[in-house]
């Protein structure tokens, strides 16, 4: 067991302190239109305070990062692109960046006046990243870019998109990702919106890549660096979707708590009853062993453990999930009636919370890497 795995994470102070700082900003800003929040947050230091303070940032990790969305959706005002655009592309950028790369992207990302997308997933590769055909050609001094995305997050509003691809020699046999940062309005990049019945302020998009000129220091790191650079934003990723999905079950918890409080239909309130108590006691159990399993994914990946740390973020998005969708559901089923309402606000949920079971990856996928990865069972592919 390494150094990093034989401790409990715990919020430090300073993380207790940013978390009651973040909660009270939240409360502050419920109704605060989505990008008046990203730029509100981004000037208290909020969106950046994993990346390196050399560079505008807080100078702290994933956890910090994860402590701001699951607190910012625990008041019901989440940042979906935090798991995006600090989370993974600034992470990537930070840690495999060159300097210019650096100089020009992180202080944007870090107080929110820049935005990044990501985008990795295809029409033919989902689950399965290995099956990836954008691929990366050079002519010349530049790389030239083809190939499709899928459900990618804030393209119209991001400034640039982290495009994962394959050089074009390594398009068939094993993956090895590269990695480029590709400016919105560059020549043959393109975007068509995805509806979604998923109520989001951030929108689903397709993007196309039809010979897209790249100068050379557009690549973020080293062309045959493997899984190891893709991996250091898809940790995160997890971590983050994590956050998101506890935010979304405890603010959900905390309204039907309430509700269980104060309705009364017999003699006492409704939250005097096991048969509505219980489930929620339940649920609340749920959702705090995920957040524990959460910080320790980010702890881990924090103090640089990156493989354990892929296991535990992992173990943490599928705790986070099934925690999330059991914990809306009873809140909205201790509601009756009124959980369906537009004025409790929680039908919306519903749908929400499904994505935290279905994004970045499924559970599915995730129960394959525990079998095979962790407890060293065959595969059946």
């Amino acid at each position: 067991m390494s150094q990093a795995q034989a401790h409990t994470p715990v919020d430090t102070p300073e993380q207790a302190d940013l978390r009651a700082a973040v909660a009270a900003f939240g409360r502050d800003n419920l109704d605060t239109p989505t990008p008046d929040l990203w730029t509100r947050a981004g000037k208290l230091g909020y969106l950046g305070v994993n990346l390196p303070e050399a560079y505008g940032g807080g100078g702290g990790g994933i956890a910090e990062l994860s402590i701001v969305l699951e607190e910012l959706g625990a008041a019901g005002c989440p940042l979906l692109m935090l798991v995006v655009s600090p989370a993974i592309c600034g992470t990537v950028i930070a840690r495999y960046g060159t300097e210019a790369q650096k100089s020009r992207w992180l202080p944007g990302l870090a107080d929110g006046s820049v935005t990044m997308a990501f985008g990795i997933t295809e029409p033919d590769a989902g689950s399965n990243s290995h099956r990836i055909t954008t691929t990366a050609r050079r002519e010349g001094a530049e790389w030239v870019l083809s190939g499709r995305k899928v459900f990618i997050s804030g393209v119209d509003i991001a400034d640039a998109t982290l495009i994962v691809g394959r050089t074009e020699d390594a398009r068939t046999g094993k993956l090895k990702p590269c990695l480029f940062i590709v400016p919105r309005d560059t020549p043959g990049f393109s975007y068509r919106h995805i509806p979604m019945e998923l109520a989001a302020n951030e929108k689903q998009f397709e993007v196309v890549m039809d010979d897209v000129r790249l100068p050379a220091d557009a690549l973020v790191g080293d062309e045959d660096a493997g899984l190891a650079q893709l991996f250091a934003g898809l940790n995160p990723e997890r971590v983050m979707t994590a956050a998101f999905a506890l935010g979304m079950g405890r603010h959900a918890l905390a309204k039907a708590v309430d509700y269980a409080r104060t309705r009364q239909v017999w003699k006492e309130p409704i939250g005097a009853h096991q048969a509505i108590a219980h489930p929620l006691a339940q649920a609340h159990i749920e959702v705090e062993l995920a957040r524990l399993m959460m910080a320790k994914a980010a702890y881990l990946y924090d103090a640089g453990d990156d493989a354990a740390a892929g296991e535990a973020a992992n173990m943490a998005k599928y705790a986070a999930g099934e925690a999330a969708v059991k914990a809306v559901d009873q809140a909205v089923h201790t509601l009756g009636g009124n959980g369906l309402t537009e004025e409790y606000g929680l039908a919306k949920l519903i749908t929400a919370a499904r994505v935290a079971r279905i994004a970045p990856v499924s559970r599915e996928m995730i129960l394959n890497f525990v079998s095979h990865q962790t407890l060293g069972l065959p595969k059946s592919y």
